[in-house]
């Protein structure tokens, strides 16, 4: 490995110190995809999705920490903050203006785990129709003019 130069330290200094895989802690916000144990979108957080799974995370990995996006509104934060004191989970609200990121929630340990399924599966496309075309023939039978 070469010695670092004057270059080297005034790249440094301007930008920062280098990371590892930056694409990827911005995804998450600012962690590896091989610490996270579950990651929620920020759709999931305001429909309070996955709470469970975090709250049963919580309670096995009691040296985890939760990321929270500050994209997001407080109120829909405010239950998973409420569940990390709880469960004395530290939990950090990070705002990174620079990146876009889909994730609300990230809960992850401060070494690698390398966990295969991170996220969890939202109802398919297919149910949510069914579920649409029964509130369609719903109100439109409530609106059907009385013979």
């Amino acid at each position: 490995m070469k010695k670092p130069d004057m270059e080297d330290y005034l790249q440094e200094g301007v930008y920062g110190s280098r990371q590892t895989k930056p694409g990827e802690r911005k995804r998450y916000l600012g962690t590896l995809r091989e610490r996270v144990l579950l990651a929620l979108t920020k759709g999931q957080v305001m429909q309070e999705l996955g709470k469970k799974e975090m709250q049963g995370l919580m309670k096995e990995h009691p040296d985890a920490k939760l990321l929270l996006n500050s994209e997001v509104s407080y109120r829909f934060l405010s239950p998973f903050k409420d569940l990390a004191e709880e469960q004395e989970i530290h939990h950090t609200t990070i705002s990174n203006q620079e990146s876009e990121t889909e994730f609300g929630a990230v809960l992850t340990l401060d070494y690698a785990i390398e966990k295969e399924k991170v996220r969890i599966e939202e109802p398919r496309q297919e149910e949510k129709t069914s579920e649409e075309e029964g509130v369609k023939g719903f109100l439109t039978s409530l609106f059907k003019p009385s013979e």
